[in-house]
């Protein structure tokens, strides 16, 4: 992705907000490429629901950098999950984090286990790479 001018603040720099942001681009993406999606999720009544997330910022982004925003999954294990990022500037680590999610019934949002096909995904994904 290209850092657009409406991301960054009045340093030039890339706000810092933009991150999570991109980490959600990353997340919906995964799920894309190696479930049915997000959408997939919902129809089948559960919600991903974020319930943490962190950002540690390394060095500045600016407008017109050419970013790559790399996630994986880690800690499976009940209605819980989570997603690890690294934004990175060709070789360089811009910034890393996490985001944790808990799956809910989207009706009550009462936690549920991750559906066994999303963990099954998941484990095939994460193998993989």
């Amino acid at each position: 992705m290209t850092v657009r001018f409406a991301e960054t603040d009045a340093q030039g720099v890339v706000h810092n907000a933009n991150y999570l942001v991109w980490f959600e681009l990353a997340r919906v993406a995964y799920l894309a490429e190696h479930t049915d999606g997000y959408q997939a999720l919902r129809d089948q009544g559960i919600e991903a629901l974020v319930i943490e997330s962190h950002v540690r910022y390394r060095i500045p982004a600016r407008f017109d950098d050419r970013l790559r925003i790399h996630a994986r999954v880690r800690d499976v294990r009940g209605a819980r999950f989570r997603y690890e990022y690294a934004v990175t500037r060709g070789d360089e680590l811009i910034a890393d984090g996490w985001t944790q999610h808990a799956c809910v019934e989207a009706a009550t949002f009462r936690p549920t286990r991750i559906p066994p096909a999303l963990r099954a995904a998941i484990v095939r994904a994460e193998s993989s790479s």
